[in-house]
């Protein structure tokens, strides 16, 4: 039988790989002693950065800091946040209340920001457009079809840089929006709550047709490239845990996760390409992470927030076959580089010796944090690069 090696049909050569890729793969591969992946996970630091003169665009950090941040292709166009809407709703002021404005967004939402700026603090979400069957139907679920000759806009493109890309042996990545996170932001986190006793029957037809569109958007990638990775945006925890029990996530998401699983691996080009794949969830994921993982396959799991109790190495240890992103303190970078020195050295010895970690702060750099305070951490981790 003729063997490929074009990425597509069969893995590409490591020789055809450049340097973060290979990195990147041996992070996937948990390989021990391996050169550590240097990403960020995100930044709110600009604005303070520009005041004090410092380097603050993603280009200028990342060439300070030599991070990677290669080695994948990222497939998109199914939401991260908020739904995959095809069109998005439009972007609006709805209502003036002197320092503050309330907006509508693109998911649909009616949300309080700070006037004239969208970014960089915790905006308060005042109302969401899905409120039963009617409002469903009516605001959104016709925002979410498949057909849409708009979702095609791009695509030729989009295929012909995914088959290139594999080709040099990238992490082909299909990004799609949780079931947990794409439900909130339709219904609010307190209403949802309500709505999974009061009214099944729409959470039922939101999450069909979250799977409908997602399924139907990754076959047509399928026809062109192997996916490495499926990777969803769940936000399921907070400080103390889920925010809803296994009862209901086994009742409300699951399904829909193992379909589309078992059909990404069913259509795979490359039958014997291992499929992975990882939830990023904020706040104590450790009550949730063995349901994922034992139930779902789970591989790679972020980025374990500390201040809900969160330990990369503890999490390492009892979990050596999962790949982890995440676990840097940003309450910690914002105090000094003695804290921070002991803090790495708890994390970068044990889970360099361990693989298959990437150090990142554990949610986007906070504005608390000096520029000196994080490029001595990052410093820290090219130790291991």
């Amino acid at each position: 039988m003729e063997k490929f090696n074009d990425g597509i049909r069969g893995p590409a050569p490591r020789e055809l790989m450049d340097d973060q890729t290979r990195i990147l793969r041996d992070t996937y591969a948990i390989t021990p002693e391996a050169p550590i992946y240097q990403k960020e996970f995100g930044f709110f630091t600009h604005e303070r950065w520009e005041k004090e003169g410092n380097p603050h665009t993603y280009a200028e950090l990342a060439d300070a800091a030599k991070l990677n941040d290669g080695g994948f292709f990222i497939l998109g166009g199914l939401g991260w946040c908020e739904a995959g809407f095809v069109p998005h709703f439009e972007e609006k002021i709805l209502e003036d209340r002197g320092d503050y404005e309330l907006v509508q967004d693109a998911a649909g939402r009616s949300v309080l920001f700070f006037k004239g700026r969208r970014n960089g603090f915790m905006p308060e979400y005042v109302d969401h457009p899905v409120k039963d069957m009617r409002t469903w139907v009516e605001n959104c679920k016709w925002r979410m079809d498949p057909k849409d000759p708009k979702r095609m806009e791009g695509f030729d493109k989009l295929m012909e840089d995914a088959v290139r890309e594999a080709g040099r042996g990238k992490i082909v990545r299909q990004d799609v929006v949780g079931g947990y996170m794409y439900l909130r932001s339709l219904i609010g986190p307190e209403n949802l709550l309500y709505m999974f006793y009061d009214d099944p029957d729409v959470i039922r037809d939101c999450m069909e047709t979250w799977y409908l569109l997602a399924d139907e958007m990754i076959a047509k990638y399928q026809e062109y490239v192997t996916i490495d990775e499926f990777f969803i945006g769940e936000d399921i925890c907070y400080n103390h845990g889920s925010l809803i029990s296994p009862k209901m996530m086994r009742e409300f998401l699951f399904p829909y996760y193992r379909r589309i699983l078992d059909n990404i691996k069913k259509r795979q080009i490359d039958k014997s390409r291992h499929l992975f794949f990882q939830v990023d969830t904020d706040g104590y994921c450790l009550d949730v992470l063995p349901l994922y993982k034992n139930e779902l396959g789970m591989d790679f799991m972020s980025p374990f927030e500390v201040a809900s109790g969160c330990d990369v190495v503890e999490a390492g240890k009892k979990y050596p076959d999962l790949i982890i992103l995440g676990g840097v303190d940003k309450r910690v970078l914002a105090k000094g580089k003695k804290e921070i020195d002991e803090m790495m050295d708890h994390i970068l010895p044990a889970m360099h010796r361990r693989g298959g970690y990437i150090p990142t702060c554990d949610h986007g750099v906070p504005e608390e944090v000096s520029y000196e305070n994080w490029l001595h951490y990052r410093k820290r981790c090219l130790e291991y690069a």
